[in-house]
């Protein structure tokens, strides 16, 4: 092994952990596709100049077997094989593996700006339940927290009056003052 090298159990690690990555039902030993593509960018082994996303794609079309739609490590360690070369041109096929596998190593699928909330002007001037209008001003209450059913839904009155009428127990009153 050359100084500086990366063991393989590493790479190993990293590739179970991308193998599992957004798929429930899998073992660790096998990475789809999508995954393959998201370990390379994760890892930056996709630069935007010497390989592309297309390139990694073909590998991965080259390596897997032919009606598989995954790879196993060993597949993953070839298709490295290929990649390597063209990530550090002008290196030696060896020492451009163990600077692809360095990259790898020690990685897991970074979630980065997954649930990043978006914050911008537009979205809190839109968000801003103290100017709302109309109907919607009913939804929520002073504080600005949704009131849930009773301001969303039009709950029936159920009492025997009108719909809209508002002079609701108004009657006796009425009557009283007839008399």
């Amino acid at each position: 092994m050359a100084e500086g090298a990366v063991s393989i159990a590493e790479v190993e690690t990293a590739f179970q952990k991308f193998a599992v990555h957004g798929d429930t039902k899998a073992t660790g030993k096998e990475m789809n596709g999508k995954n393959f593509v998201k370990l390379c960018k994760d890892c930056k082994i996709i630069d935007g100049k010497n390989v592309t996303s297309t390139d990694i794609d073909i590998v991965f079309s080259k390596v897997k077997a032919k009606t598989a739609r995954v790879i196993t490590f060993e597949q993953f360690k070839q298709a490295m094989t290929e990649l390597a070369p063209k990530r550090f041109k002008g290196k030696g096929q060896e020492e451009a593996v163990q600077l692809v596998y360095g990259l790898i190593a020690g990685k897991g699928p970074a979630n980065v700006g997954v649930t990043k909330v978006a914050k911008a002007a537009a979205v809190d001037r839109l968000t801003d339940t103290s100017k709302y209008t109309g109907s919607h001003k009913e939804r929520f209450d002073e504080s600005g927290k949704g009131k849930g059913k009773e301001g969303r839904e039009e709950i029936p009155d159920a009492s025997g009056y009108v719909g809209a009428y508002k002079g609701q127990g108004t009657y006796e009153d009425k009557l009283k003052q007839n008399e």
